[in-house]
């Protein structure tokens, strides 16, 4: 009989890599805990917004559209903050919005006594107004939408900027007032300023001065 021979299998060995010379055998990185200085250093540089000497009366989230005349059609304006800010010393209060990515200003101008806002029609999220505005850095008469997330919003922005257009009312009445007052008494103290200077002197007559000189003469003459 033939004998049959089986050749034994062998056995694969992956090929064993020795790592080079600097590397992480692991792949890890490693962490020497050695502090990294930055390659370039950034200065603290101070932003100023032009807010900060003013109160914050109303802060709330909206969008804004501008009607364009030529166009007749409503354009957004923006998505972002919509606020009401107060002066600390002039006490007056303008509405300023700015985008929420950009900071960009979207409306920019001052709450006016002649203000008026009104609830856009078919849309009770929505109020309209029109407004000089300065968003763009000159002067523009605008006509503006805006639209919150709820009635509720909507409703205390309105009844905020009616508030505040009715105290600035006020507060322009008295000016007059106190204006028409000064003036007034400007006037009062002219006229008698005028009337003192036109009050004529007490003056001699020329008979009376030339009686005294006579006398002088006639003196004179007794003596001599």
């Amino acid at each position: 009989m033939a004998s049959s021979t089986v050749e034994p299998k062998l056995e694969k060995k992956e090929e064993e890599v020795e790592p080079e010379v600097g590397e992480n055998p692991t792949g890890d990185d490693e962490d020497t805990g050695a502090p990294v200085a930055p390659i370039v250093r950034l200065q603290e540089v101070a932003v100023s917004t032009g807010e900060e000497n003013e109160h914050v009366l109303l802060d709330l989230k909206s969008k804004l559209y501008r009607f364009d005349k030529e166009g007749s059609q409503w354009k957004e304006r923006g998505v972002g903050t919509v606020k009401l800010l107060k002066h600390k010393e002039t006490g007056k209060v303008r509405l300023v919005m700015r985008q929420s990515k950009t900071l960009k200003i979207c409306a920019n101008h001052l709450v006016l006594p002649t203000m008026s806002i009104q609830e856009h029609a078919g849309n009770e999220k929505s109020c309209v107004w029109h407004a000089a505005d300065f968003a763009d850095g000159e002067l523009k008469d605008e006509t503006f939408c805006i639209r919150f997330a709820s009635v509720e919003n909507c409703k205390a922005f309105k009844e905020k900027v009616e508030e505040i257009a009715e105290s600035q009312q006020t507060k322009s009445g008295e000016s007059e007032e106190a204006g028409a007052a000064a003036t007034e008494l400007i006037e009062k103290l002219s006229v008698e300023s005028k009337d003192k200077n036109d009050k004529p002197e007490d003056k001699e007559s020329p008979a009376a001065t030339e009686e005294k000189e006579d006398k002088k003469e006639e003196n004179a003459d007794e003596k001599n």
